[in-house]
C-alpha cells in the first residue's frame, strides 16, 4: 500500500494550480499561435492582445484573466494507494492555497440561489473521484471561467439523428453564443452515457491535447468535421469575424441506452487552464 501524505500532495499540487492560472499549456499557445498566423483584421488583433497578455502574465506572475474560475478536480486513486487524512480535504486545501498564495479573484459562492454569499476561498471545487487498479495516484485541474461555462449546452438526441445530429448541436452551440465565450474556443463534447454522465465527459474531453487524435479514426474524423463546421461560422477571435472561431474539439463517449443519445458541449474559452499531476 502506497501512502501519500497531505503535505505532499500541498506541495505538488499548489504551484501547479498557481502555473495553471498565469501560464497556458504548450498545446493551447501552439494553437493560439496557428489561429494569428491564419487570421487577418481585427480578429488578428484579438489574438494578437491575447499572446501579448500572456507574456506580461508570465512575467509579472500575474493571472492571464481576471476570471481565475471555480476549479474541476479529476482524480483517479489507485485502490493501493491512500491519502493519509482522506484525498478531499487535500485537495480543499490545495485549491484554498494556491487561490490564496496566487492572489487569484475568490469566486464561488456558498449557495447557488438564496443568497449566494462569497465563500471566500474559492472552496469548494467540484470533484469527481474514480478508483482505479494500482498504486498510482493522478489528480487533474481545470481552471474553469463561467464566461465560457454558461455557454455550455446539454443535449438529449434521438438516436435516428445520429452523426449529423451530433455536429448539427455542437455547431448550434456555438451560433447561439456567438462571441460569448471569447472565441477561439475549446470544445469538449460528451456523447453516450446518461444526462448527467454526458456532461462529466465533456470535461474529461477538455483535458486532451489539442494535438492528440482520437484513437479511434471514426471519431477522429468526427471532431475534425466538427472543428471545420464550427470554424464556418465566421464568428472568429472575439466575435470580430474570422476564420478561427474554435482551437480544437476533442470527443470523449461512453456506451447509452437504446432508447438514447446524450450529448453534452463543454464551452472553454482560449484559456483552457488545465494541469495534471501524478504520483
Amino acid at each position: 500500500m502506497k501512502i501519500i501524505k497531505k503535505n505532499q500532495v500541498e506541495e505538488a499540487l499548489i504551484p501547479l494550480i498557481i502555473k495553471a492560472g498565469i501560464e497556458l499549456p504548450s498545446d493551447i499557445k501552439d494553437a493560439l499561435d496557428k489561429a494569428i498566423s491564419m487570421e487577418t483584421g481585427r480578429a488578428s488583433q484579438v489574438l494578437n492582445r491575447c499572446r501579448e497578455n500572456l507574456i506580461i502574465a508570465k512575467d509579472k506572475g500575474m493571472p492571464f484573466c481576471q476570471d481565475t474560475g471555480m476549479v474541476l478536480i479529476f482524480v483517479d486513486q489507485g485502490e493501493d494507494c491512500r491519502v493519509e487524512g482522506g484525498i478531499t480535504p487535500a485537495l480543499h486545501s490545495s485549491v484554498e492555497k494556491a487561490y490564496e498564495q496566487g492572489f487569484f479573484r475568490k469566486s464561488v459562492v456558498k449557495d447557488p440561489l438564496k443568497d449566494r454569499k462569497n465563500t471566500g476561498n474559492n472552496l469548494p471545487p467540484v470533484i469527481h473521484h474514480s478508483m482505479v487498479p494500482g498504486d498510482k495516484l493522478t489528480i487533474r485541474f481545470l481552471l474553469k471561467g463561467f464566461g465560457s461555462e454558461n455557454c455550455s449546452r446539454l443535449y438529449m438526441l434521438k438516436p435516428t439523428e445520429g452523426r449529423q445530429g451530433v455536429i448539427d448541436v455542437v455547431v448550434r452551440t456555438m451560433f447561439e453564443t456567438g462571441g460569448s465565450p471569447c472565441p477561439p474556443v475549446v470544445l469538449g463534447v460528451g456523447i453516450g452515457g446518461t444526462m448527467d454522465y454526458a456532461a462529466k465527459l465533456s470535461k474529461q474531453a477538455l483535458f486532451r491535447d489539442l494535438q492528440e487524435k482520437h484513437p479511434d479514426p471514426w471519431y477522429a474524423q468526427l471532431e475534425q468535421d466538427m472543428l471545420d463546421s464550427v470554424n464556418d461560422l465566421g464568428i472568429g477571435g472575439g466575435g470580430l469575424g474570422g476564420d478561427v472561431t474554435a482551437l480544437g474539439v476533442k470527443i470523449a463517449s461512453y456506451p447509452t441506452h437504446i432508447a438514447g443519445l446524450p450529448v453534452a458541449v463543454s464551452v472553454n474559452c482560449w484559456a483552457d487552464r488545465k494541469c495534471e499531476k501524478s504520483r
